[in-house]
């Protein structure tokens, strides 16, 4: 009932009644000081002289309340600056009653309207405080809040708490710090604890959110008391600073490891690679392997260069769907066809690249994890070179302006079966560059994509999930890193520099000590590394040694002969390719021994075509 009566007070009505409040303040304020010095003020003069003290004393107090505004602020908004804009109202209506108690000849004592103002800033703050207090116990009754405990009770947490003071879904109960000097203290209202008894307050106080309020601490040590809260069952937030939430627009966020792209060992390339739009703006474009990680970013960037027509094509029914439904959500007047259906099928693919009129292919339909092609090496060899052919052939039967293929660093010098595939697919590229008198072929090579499918980034995180080991092949591997946005623009950028049978890569700096990424991602994620030197730590880091077919440092180029391009980051490799019997021949080869399904005559092809190619030991675990 009470509740209902205070909704229904209108503002203006909230303001009269402030207003009144201030004005019987006044009065009162006038006579207790009277009260309190009367033994002092026999014969002070007539009473009509007290009355137009009183009136100056109201005139003067509304006069600056209406200029201050005093009126008009919301109770939940009256703090330390509204009580100095009080204490200016009373210094004026003390001035104000000397003024005419010295004009009246009233005779009252200059420190009876000192006393006076001090009584009324006493009693105004007093009121509006209390007033305050009782108008959050009758809102919040009965009405259930998100109990919080923030960690950090310096700047950052106060001024949360300071924010949450009336918030209608959030209340804070607690501070906990690790500064020995804040505890048994009470800041902002809230008593600090130290670390030490964080389950306790958390049990006893029903806490159900914490947040990091502790900006200025490092990642580590953040995500290391993350994951001691989260331990404890409690869901945990991280709270940058107030100045970057106004400068940067961040928000309160769950704490997450750190960004993928710090393990580049470089700066970022997005900014720094040109559009691409003409090249494929008002296109029909088709996309092999639409429902892959390379696929679908493809299929996003794409997006803004304006196409007529997107064509994903793809065997996986369900990254079909998903990747279908994204772009036309995003993209809703866009021309979209989702074929389901594989790279193996030449019907297939010839019927789409008519029916449809692509300009464009990007070809990016492929197995590329290294140990599962190692252990299924015919079929890798199947799709990667063979749907390729396949691909390749019914686009240039397709008169198709452009077609890119999407290849590997593991196709330089290859040690595996996948890199050995990849490297038979550029071949095929490179051939039929050579008899093309209409489609333009190129290649895009480049190294690890972070977050990709089958990635060492996932694995990683997959394995501190769990609480590890972490396991490594060899403390010395290092690998070539690039973000998948960068990838992508990559691949696109190649078909706009195309001129026939080119191989592009990217200058990505320096190879990443794949060591260096595993520990960064373990203290990323709050633990310590466990090892001679910190044999206490919490996850080990397990050298397992190479698997068959992978190398100690990839590699980008296979020979040193570099041309330039349009742009400084990418550069076009000059690179030997088969002639078209060699080709021919190879791949005679290839299918003889799939349909055969002769691990060993799969072996000798690979040696036989693929320059510098060394599969022995990887296909030898197969046969054995």
């Amino acid at each position: 009932m009470i509740y209902q009566l205070c909704l229904a007070v209108t503002r203006a009505q909230k303001r009269k009644i402030l207003l009144a409040i201030d004005i019987m303040l006044m009065v009162a304020a006038f006579y207790i000081s009277m009260a309190l010095a009367n033994g002092a003020l026999k014969g002070i003069g007539p009473e009509l002289a007290h009355a137009k003290i009183v009136a100056a004393i109201i005139g003067a107090g509304v006069a600056m309340t209406f200029l201050f505004g005093l009126h008009r602020i919301k109770l939940i908004a009256y703090e330390l600056q509204s009580v100095v804009e009080t204490a200016l109202v009373a210094t004026m209506m003390g001035i104000a009653g000397a003024l005419v108690s010295y004009a009246t000849g009233a005779g009252l004592p200059m420190q009876l309207f000192v006393s006076m103002a001090m009584i009324f800033i006493l009693l105004s703050a007093s009121v509006r405080l209390a007033m305050r207090k009782t108008l959050q116990w009758i809102y919040f009754r009965g009405r259930p809040r998100k109990r919080l405990l923030i960690y950090g009770a310096g700047q950052t947490g106060q001024q949360l708490v300071a924010a949450l003071h009336l918030d209608n879904e959030v209340e804070a109960c607690a501070f906990i710090d690790d500064n020995a000097t804040l505890w048994a203290q009470s800041i902002a209202g809230l008593k600090v604890f130290p670390s030490t008894k964080i389950r306790e307050i958390i049990t006893d106080n029903q806490i159900e959110l914490v947040v990091l309020a502790m900006p200025s601490a490092s990642a580590q040590v953040r995500a290391r008391i993350s994951r001691r809260l989260r331990e404890i069952g409690c869901d945990v937030h991280e709270l940058p600073s107030f100045a970057e939430l106004v400068v940067e627009g961040e928000i309160i966020k769950k704490s997450e490891p750190v960004e993928l792209s710090s393990f580049l060992g470089r700066s970022r390339l997005e900014d720094q690679l040109p559009g691409v739009c003409d090249a494929y703006q008002n296109r029909r474009i088709l996309v092999t392997g639409a429902g892959g990680s390379i696929g679908s970013e493809l299929c996003r960037q794409i997006l803004s260069c304006e196409p007529s027509c997107l064509i994903l094509l793809d065997h996986s029914e369900h990254a079909l769907y998903n990747i279908q439904r994204e772009i036309t959500e995003i993209a809703p007047d866009l021309e979209v066809a989702a074929v389901l259906g594989s790279i193996m099928e030449p019907t297939l693919m010839q019927e789409t690249l008519e029916r449809f009129g692509v300009d464009v292919v990007l070809h990016a339909a492929a197995y590329k994890h290294l140990p599962m092609v190692e252990n299924n090496a015919i079929e890798g060899m199947r799709i990667n070179v063979l749907g390729t052919k396949i691909v390749a052939e019914a686009a240039r039967k397709a008169n198709v302006e452009r077609l890119i293929l999407v290849s590997s660093d593991k196709a330089v010098r290859p040690t595996s079966v996948m890199g050995s595939s990849k490297r038979l697919a550029e071949l095929v590229i490179q051939d039929l560059a050579t008899r093309s008198d209409r489609t333009r072929f190129s290649m895009v090579r480049f190294g690890n994509v972070l977050g990709s499918s089958g990635s060492v980034i996932p694995l990683f995180e997959d394995q501190i999930a769990r609480g590890g080991p972490v396991t490594l092949t060899h403390p010395k591997v290092t690998r070539y890193f690039m973000t998948v946005s960068e990838a992508v623009r990559l691949v696109l950028l190649a078909g706009s520099f195309a001129r026939g049978g080119d191989v592009f890569v990217l200058d990505m700096g320096k190879p990443v000590p794949i060591h260096k990424v595993a520990r960064q991602m373990i203290e990323s994620a709050g633990y310590n590394v466990r090892d001679e030197e910190n044999p206490n730590g919490d996850i080990e880091i397990q050298i397992t040694g190479l698997r068959p077919g992978e190398k100690l440092h990839e590699e980008l180029l296979i020979g040193s002969d570099m041309l330039t391009t349009p742009h400084s980051k990418i550069l076009r490799a000059q690179e030997g390719c088969l002639s078209e019997i060699e080709m021919a021949n190879a791949l005679q080869d290839i299918r003889k021994a799939i349909d055969l399904r002769d691990q060993s005559a799969i072996r000798y092809a690979l040696e036989k075509w693929v320059e510098n190619a060394h599969v022995d030991e990887s296909l030898q675990e197969q046969i054995n």
